[in-house]
């Protein structure tokens, strides 16, 4: 492995850097596009969303490939051609011949952000020590939460401006240059790992594609990103309903400083003392925060919930994101970290499709109270799953 016990290394300072603004990109245009559509080839409400999700199609179609090939090939060359690709598909929103054609490209663009994210994510796990992996992965992970609330920031800031769209698409060209060229400053020194034939490679084509060992926490990531992801996309709406929408402008800003003041401090816990000790009171805390935003009647218990929602939610992210990889072999880190998000990533896609549904029927309130149960579900079922395995390992490295 890489040997160096430090965390902030150059290497760890711009794959994070990359990570970020391919995020940052990926969120601008994600809520920007749409209108995109409508606006320049005149397209129903349906297709504008389809121009937008078919990105996340893309997402999970490049995070499967990455962590099939990564383990052949390298992180490092498959993070080479995901940014090559996300430059090219930056370059082609330039040419406007059919919504067609922006279709293809959000396809293609979406499978150059799955490679990446999956490609620097295995890095990461890679170069990182093994005595400061959650924490390293805690800081790493922060890149994505600044990512998620500065893109949409700056989007809806350029759309307001004249030719805002064309300023968008240069931006994305500017800094996917940018960003492929500090690829080339990263010199990692990762020993090529021998392949090795396990008993469940062997097994299955799905292994070859799927890690088995990291599915058991990413379930519980996909459940949990399920029940979060009707804050991400009904958030304007239930604020409207509950007549609150100057306190939900700054929900994902108390959301996100949450994260960056507790995340280094979590990281640091798990890797001294497992996991354990910190999802439980996650869960937990999500739960409660979840309770009090579906019971929201002041500005001050919505941005209350934003602080537990961002200390329960975020901080299990990373710290399942650390267990998918731990609990694997080196040779496989790459299809650890593409089965965690390919599930994460579905519970965050599906939630709004199932939960649109539900929300006219019953009213935004009704729709987070329901998640309150499914939350706590997930205590018991992350026992089952992982915890109780992870208690007697530490019992057993106690009377050793």
């Amino acid at each position: 492995m890489y040997d160096n016990e430090k965390i902030w290394t150059k290497d760890f300072i711009i794959i994070g850097i990359i990570n970020f603004l391919s995020i940052l990109m990926f969120y601008l245009l994600m809520v920007t596009i749409a209108s995109y559509a409508m606006d320049e080839y005149h397209v129903s409400t349906s297709t504008a969303g389809l121009v937008s999700s078919i990105f996340i199609v893309g997402s999970l179609i490049g995070r499967l490939g990455a962590g099939r090939f990564i383990a052949q090939l390298g992180a490092t060359k498959i993070l080479w051609i995901g940014l090559s690709t996300f430059l090219i598909t930056s370059c082609f929103y330039f040419i406007q011949i059919g919504v067609g054609f922006l279709l293809i490209n959000r396809l293609l663009q979406g499978i150059g952000v799955g490679i990446i994210g999956t490609a620097a994510g295995t890095i990461i796990a890679q170069i990182l020590p093994a005595s400061k992996k959650g924490e390293g992965i805690g800081y790493f992970s922060l890149s994505v939460i600044l990512a998620t609330a500065i893109g949409p920031f700056i989007g809806i800031y350029l759309m307001k401006l004249k030719n805002g769209f064309n300023l968008m698409f240069s931006m994305n060209i500017i800094l996917s240059a940018i960003i492929l060229i500090g690829f080339f400053f990263v010199k990692l020194k990762l020993p090529v790992v021998a392949k090795q034939t396990s008993k469940v490679e062997g097994k299955s084509i799905l292994s070859k594609f799927i890690e088995p060992k990291a599915v058991p926490i990413s379930i519980i990531a996909l459940i949990v990103g399920f029940t979060y992801s009707g804050i991400m996309s009904f958030l304007s709406f239930y604020a409207e309903e509950i007549d609150l929408v100057d306190a939900a402008s700054y929900f994902f800003l108390a959301y996100a400083i949450i994260i960056i003041i507790s995340r280094p401090y979590t990281g640091k816990i798990m890797d001294a003392k497992g996991a354990n000790i910190i999802v439980y009171p996650c869960l937990a805390v999500f739960t409660v925060g979840m309770l009090l935003f579906s019971e929201a009647a002041s500005g001050w218990m919505l941005l209350v919930s934003a602080v537990l929602i961002g200390f329960g939610y975020g901080n299990f992210n990373s710290i399942a994101q650390t267990v998918a990889v731990k609990v694997t072999e080196p040779h496989r880190f790459g299809l650890a970290t593409s089965t965690y998000y390919i599930l994460y990533d579905l519970g965050l896609g599906v939630g709004p499709f199932i939960l649109g549904f539900i929300a006219p029927i019953t009213g935004y309130r009704t729709v987070f109270l329901l998640m309150v149960p499914i939350i706590l579900i997930c205590i018991p079922l992350y026992y089952f799953l992982y915890g109780r395995k992870e208690k007697a390992q530490l019992s057993l490295a106690e009377t050793e």
